[in-house]
């Protein structure tokens, strides 16, 4: 019996671990880090090929340089007198919002050498809604349909789990 229940409980947390959001440390530059690119696009080509949500960071690894958060405006000009994030020394930046992000070095010159960069964080998943038609015909009922099945396996698995235990 005692077998069973840790089967149970190995289960129930496997599973637990693939619903568990997570967020990813993105490093800025692979092994260059963070400096003046080659090509002027290198940067936006990176960030293009990850996929950014809220909650993930990226690492800016660099000795002699800075990285700054800034408006469109300013990463447009390449100049920035207030940015919204400004440091010094390598750094996490923690992408705490759906949208874009705007980067470039505060070192004189390296913004229009290409090193800037725009980060797009996507929006976080909305769970499905039932069709309009569905809600006013049911009512109550109609709405118990937008419940997800990942919600509905995780009441019955702690069911069992508190049953059995």
């Amino acid at each position: 019996m005692e077998t069973s229940k840790v089967f149970v409980l190995l289960v129930l947390l496997s599973t637990f671990h693939f619903l568990v959001v997570t967020c990813i440390q993105f490093e800025v530059g692979g092994n260059n880090g963070w400096e003046v690119p080659k090509s002027k696009d290198d940067y936006n080509r990176w960030a293009s090929k990850n996929r950014f949500k809220v909650g993930d960071t990226v690492h800016f690894n660099f000795t002699k340089d800075s990285v700054m958060v800034v408006t469109e405006e300013e990463y447009d000009k390449c100049s920035s007198t207030r940015p919204i994030f400004f440091s010094k020394e390598s750094t996490e930046y923690k992408l705490d919002r759906p949208g874009l992000f705007y980067f470039m070095s505060g070192v004189s010159g390296h913004c229009q050498r290409g090193q800037k960069m725009i980060i797009k964080v996507l929006e976080p998943a909305s769970p499905p809604q039932p069709p309009a038609e569905l809600q006013k015909k049911n009512g109550a009922a109609g709405m118990a349909v937008a419940v997800s099945s990942v919600t509905a396996v995780l009441c019955f698995m702690s069911f069992i789990a508190v049953s059995m235990f």
